[in-house]
């Protein structure tokens, strides 16, 4: 099938099809980015935009928000806090109980 057809068919212009981006690839900044990313794993992309114009990288935050997510990063959570099994205290009588022993106290 001929690309003009093909395209005719699902219905895209010609041109978008056969465009070739002329982007950087930024691998150096990508690294930059993991390897800030690994060092402070609490960080997000704004506070990694910061260290990165800190160390005289130019960047736009756009980009490094866009870069931060194409890499798969994340903030990493935090680990929930472990709490004793079993150890609760019961519970204490509630007052409809202790209205019910006293009344039964009374009534004998």
């Amino acid at each position: 099938m001929s690309e003009r057809r093909a395209c005719r068919v699902i219905d895209v212009d010609r041109k978008s099809v056969r465009h070739r981006s002329t982007r950087d690839d930024d691998a150096d900044l990508r690294e930059k980015l993991r390897g800030l990313a690994n060092q402070r794993r609490r960080f997000g992309y704004r506070r990694l935009h910061i260290l990165l114009r800190r160390e005289g990288v130019m960047i736009n935050r756009k980009k490094t928000q866009r870069l931060y997510k194409e890499e798969g990063l994340a903030v990493r959570r935090r680990r929930s806090r472990k709490r004793a099994v079993g150890t609760r205290a019961p519970a204490p009588p509630t007052h409809r109980v202790a209205k019910q022993t006293v009344s039964s106290d009374l009534d004998q």
